[in-house]
């Protein structure tokens, strides 16, 4: 075991696979309070922000909160918004490695 925490970028790995459980329990977190507060009738998480946890990591999260609690699954144009996040991560992915091959 000790042998892989010796490889470079392990360090680097395993903080980034924190970070991403952590922005996903977080925007579980805010979906679930978000329609909690929806039943009471109390103020609510804006969509930009539950949009805006989605899109830094948190569309996981966000996907299993929204079925798990039956929250904002008809709801256009948000429905649609999360749903399309995915491919804002793979067109922005595709843009970087095609900048990324081209030379200055």
């Amino acid at each position: 075991m000790s042998e892989l925490w010796n490889r470079p970028g392990t360090t680097l790995v395993f903080g980034l696979l924190g970070l991403f459980v952590i922005v996903n329990v977080i925007t579980g977190v805010a979906f679930y309070f978000d329609k909690r507060r929806a039943t009471q009738q109390a103020w609510r998480i804006p969509e930009s922000s539950l949009l805006l946890w989605s899109f830094i990591g948190g569309w996981f999260g966000a996907k299993w909160a929204q079925q798990c609690f039956r929250h904002k699954t008809r709801k256009e144009p948000f429905r649609t918004m999360l749903n399309a996040i995915p491919f804002a991560w793979a067109a922005t992915a595709t843009l970087v490695w095609y900048l990324a091959g081209r030379t200055p």
